[in-house]
């Protein structure tokens, strides 16, 4: 596992973030939304509550989490393997978005020429997006781009071992209910960060071609009993000791608060499993 594989160099961001969540809380506390604490993530309920609250049942396909709120999904950073024109590698800017068949539903393979597939517990993970300024309505025609490590917790494109792949990143237009459907896998746990997903949010697929014009930039959360059910499977043996090093409460993105991002997750080691969270913008 490589340490270096974490979010690194946020410590600037952090007082930002601080300042921009307490205006979160007092709108998620004003809109009555309560949310049950699932890559790698906060929201209006404190890192203790996420974690103990987050359970599901692997054998009986039970569900945790929820499903998000009508609040404001709070904004944080892309990171520094986002592949969306903002940073590069020693290749160059890296940007996947500009790649010929970005745009798709399932993202466990690399696309343009690059070969390379994800291998991992079968994941699909459903957004909703959702107008805070319109009583939660559906945000039809707007584009989330979505990207995530593998299950040796690397980014395709920066990471050591995979920079010629792009896989586990793509982007697509939310239907007429607001939603995009990913299949996946579920991302690895790499030292320092809890398992979670990153997406971006852009008013229009025609728009999606790099970070300038992104609305919204967010991560998607796990319960720590589904990660833990998840990465006593083979190919995450990393993961395990990962996990146990971290913890809601010191993970410097989510410290703060988790129950905007934490998915509400159903399914079981066998036929994987399925996660949902509504995501909330002010259109």
């Amino acid at each position: 596992m490589h340490t270096h594989d974490h979010d690194q160099g946020l410590a600037h961001d952090l007082n930002t973030l601080l300042k921009r969540r307490r205006t979160l809380l007092w709108l998620a506390g004003a809109a009555g939304a309560a949310c049950a604490p699932l890559i790698a993530c906060g929201g209006d309920s404190d890192s203790s509550t996420s974690t103990s609250t987050g359970s599901t049942g692997g054998s009986t396909g039970g569900s945790s989490g929820s499903t998000g709120s009508c609040a404001v999904i709070p904004e944080e950073t892309a990171g520094p393997y986002p592949a969306d024109g903002s940073n590069s590698t020693q290749s160059g800017v890296a940007n996947a978005l500009m790649l010929a068949g970005v745009e798709r539903s399932d993202i466990r393979s690399s696309f343009a020429g690059a070969t390379g597939v994800a291998t991992g517990m079968p994941l699909t993970v459903t957004l909703s997006l959702v107008n805070t300024n319109a009583n939660c309505a559906d945000l039809s025609g707007y584009a989330i781009y979505l990207w995530h490590c593998n299950a040796a917790g690397r980014y395709s494109m920066y990471s050591s071992g995979v920079t010629a792949e792009n896989y586990l990143r793509g982007v697509q237009a939310t239907d007429s209910m607001g939603q995009v459907t990913f299949t996946t896998i579920f991302p690895g746990c790499y030292s320092g960060r809890m398992p979670h997903i990153h997406f971006e949010v852009y008013r229009s697929l025609a728009t999606s071609t790099g970070s300038t014009n992104k609305i919204k930039t967010s991560q998607l959360a796990f319960p720590v009993a589904t990660c833990q059910e998840v990465y006593a499977t083979t190919g995450y043996s990393a993961s395990v000791a990962n996990l146990a090093q971290i913890s809601f409460a010191t993970d410097n993105v989510f410290s703060d608060g988790t129950s905007l991002q934490v998915a509400s997750v159903t399914g079981n080691t066998t036929s994987g499993y399925v996660a949902a969270l509504t995501v909330g913008i002010a259109a």
